[in-house]
C-alpha cells in the first residue's frame, strides 16, 4: 500500500512539473506564436444595408481626376486632346466624357477645349480636333497625358521636336489614328476616339499603363461647401460670340454650360455639357505677333474663383512642378465635388474681375 501511494505521489509531482514547463514555454517570449489574421466581417451581420451585396454598397476604387467610383483599378494613360472651339466647331462631340477641360485662349480672341479623357468614353467619338500651342503642351503635360492635336503653331512644334514630346499628330505622324467626318466641312470635321489613340500610342512606344497621375482631392457626400451663393457665373474671354455662362441646376447639383446664352450640348448625344465644379483663374498672356499668337503663364499663379453646388469660394490657383494646377484657399487645397472639372483660364488684364459676371 505505502509503494503504491509514493508511486501516486510521484506521478503527480511529475505531472505537475510537466503542467509548469508547458506554461513556462507559453509565456517564453524568445518563442514565436502564430500572427492573428485580420478579421473579415460577416456580411450577413452588417445591418448598414440588411440584404444588399458587400461589394454594391460602394467602391473600393476612384478615378484620380473625377474622384467619382470605379469597378476596378485605372491604370492607363490620359490623353490630352486639343478640341476646337469655332463657332464652326460647335456643338462639339465627347466632351461629355472629358474628366477635366480647360478653355483657353489660342489667338485672335478665339479659344480651344483642352480636354482630358483618363476615365472613360473609350468609342465616344471626340472632336472636332485641331492644333496646339506651347501652354497647351504644358497643360496636357500636367496630367502626364499624351497629346492629340492636328497641327501647332511655330513654337509648339519646336518644342515637340526639340523635346521629344510623346504626341500624336493627325499630320505628322499619326494620321491613321484620325477619321474626317464628312458631314462637316474641314478644318472642322476631324475626329478620334480613345481607343484609336490608345492604339496610336501603342504603336508609336509610348508608356500606356502604370503611370502615375496626379490625383485631386474630393469632397465627401456629407461635407458642407462654405462659400457666397452663385448661381451662375459668365466668363468673357476677349471676343462677344466667346461668352460662356455656367448655370446652377440645384436638382442635378451641377453646373449647365452655355456659349453666347445657347446650351452648350454634344453634337451626338443632344446632351448638355456640365461641370460639378468650375475653376475660373487669371494668368498673364503675352502677344507673340502680328496673328496674335500668344504667351500664356500657367506657372506665375493668381487669383481664382471656384463654383461648386452653388456656392463661389475665392481662392487663388497654384501650379508647381510636376503636378496639376490646383485651388488653394489660405495655402490649403479646396478639395473637388466629385464629377467633371472645368478651368476657364482668362487674362489679368485690363483686370481678372473684367472678365467674370457673378449671379
Amino acid at each position: 500500500m505505502k509503494l503504491s501511494i509514493m508511486k501516486i505521489r510521484f506521478l503527480c509531482l511529475l505531472l505537475m512539473a510537466g503542467l509548469l514547463f508547458l506554461s513556462g514555454c507559453g509565456q517564453n517570449q524568445g518563442v514565436s506564436s502564430p500572427v492573428d489574421e485580420p478579421s473579415v466581417p460577416d456580411a450577413s451581420e452588417n445591418n448598414d444595408s440588411p440584404g444588399e451585396p458587400v461589394e454594391t454598397r460602394g467602391s473600393a476604387f476612384t478615378a484620380p481626376l473625377t474622384g467619382m467610383p470605379l469597378e476596378e483599378p485605372l491604370t492607363r494613360r490620359p490623353l490630352a486632346v486639343m478640341v476646337n472651339n469655332a463657332p464652326a466647331a460647335r456643338p462639339q462631340s465627347g466632351l461629355k466624357g472629358a474628366d477635366i477641360v480647360y478653355e483657353v485662349l489660342a489667338e485672335g480672341g478665339v479659344t480651344r477645349l483642352v480636354s482630358i479623357f483618363h476615365s472613360h468614353a473609350e468609342e465616344t467619338k471626340i472632336g472636332p480636333i485641331r492644333s496646339i500651342r506651347p501652354y497647351m503642351i504644358e497643360l496636357g503635360e500636367s496630367y502626364h497625358g499624351v497629346l492629340v492635336h492636328a497641327g501647332a503653331s511655330n513654337d509648339a512644334y519646336a518644342v515637340l521636336q526639340r523635346q521629344h514630346k510623346e504626341d500624336l499628330d493627325e499630320i505628322t505622324n499619326a494620321g491613321s489614328y484620325f477619321w474626317r467626318d464628312k458631314s462637316r466641312k474641314a478644318p472642322h470635321n476631324l475626329y478620334s476616339n480613345v481607343e484609336k489613340l490608345l492604339e496610336g500610342a501603342d504603336k508609336r512606344g509610348y508608356a500606356i499603363e502604370d503611370l502615375e497621375v496626379p490625383a485631386y482631392t474630393f469632397r465627401g457626400e456629407d461635407d458642407s461647401i462654405e462659400g457666397e451663393p452663385a448661381n451662375s457665373v459668365e466668363i468673357k474671354f476677349q471676343l462677344d460670340n466667346y461668352k460662356v455662362t455656367y448655370e446652377y441646376d440645384p436638382a442635378s447639383q451641377l453646373y449647365k454650360r452655355l456659349i453666347n446664352g445657347s446650351t452648350h450640348t454634344d453634337l451626338d448625344t443632344g446632351e448638355t455639357l456640365t461641370a460639378a465644379n468650375v475653376v475660373v483663374l487669371g494668368a498673364e498672356h503675352k502677344v507673340l505677333d502680328d496673328i496674335g499668337r500668344l504667351a500664356v503663364d500657367l506657372n506665375l499663379g493668381g487669383e481664382a474663383l471656384l463654383f461648386q453646388e452653388g456656392k463661389l469660394i475665392r481662392g487663388q490657383w497654384i501650379h508647381r512642378p510636376d503636378d496639376v494646377i490646383r485651388f488653394v484657399k489660405d495655402n490649403v487645397e479646396i478639395p473637388f465635388v466629385p464629377g467633371t472639372t472645368y478651368f476657364n483660364v482668362v487674362p489679368n488684364h485690363p483686370d481678372f474681375d473684367s472678365h467674370v459676371k457673378v449671379e
